[in-house]
């Protein structure tokens, strides 16, 4: 249970500074109040937890041939692609997400949230 929570909290850090970052990423900028913030910003770290656990093998799946023919760059693509669906069923539950762009807001967005998430698995401990 212990390992679910910091799965969701560096998702949440990453999704938070992608926000920060790159300015067609909008995370719970609606919200009157902190504690409002807070709750949509986990939400949505739950979502794409979720979408990353479930979707994004499949995804990666079909996609093998372009991940082999490129050396893994489009990796990145795929990544992208998970933070649109994010995006888009974030919209359908209410919470106030939105990625404005494909190519370049989610494909830095998906850069930046690799890079964060990476830099806080170093550095948070591991469940196992």
């Amino acid at each position: 249970m212990r390992s679910i929570a910091i799965k969701i909290g560096v998702n949440a850090v990453a999704l938070w500074v992608a926000a920060l970052v790159i300015p067609g990423i909008h995370l719970g900028e609606d919200a009157d109040q902190l504690s409002n913030r807070l709750l949509t910003i986990l939400l949505v770290a739950l979502l794409f937890g979720v979408i990353n656990a479930f979707v994004k093998p499949i995804a990666m799946l079909f996609s093998l041939p372009f991940i082999i023919l490129t050396l893994g760059l489009f990796t990145l693509v795929v990544n992208a692609l998970m933070l649109e669906l994010t995006s888009g069923l974030s919209h359908a539950l209410g919470l106030d997400f939105d990625v404005e762009h494909f190519f370049w807001d989610s494909v830095l967005g998906a850069l930046v949230i690799t890079l964060v998430s990476m830099i806080l698995n170093l550095l948070l401990p591991d469940g196992d």
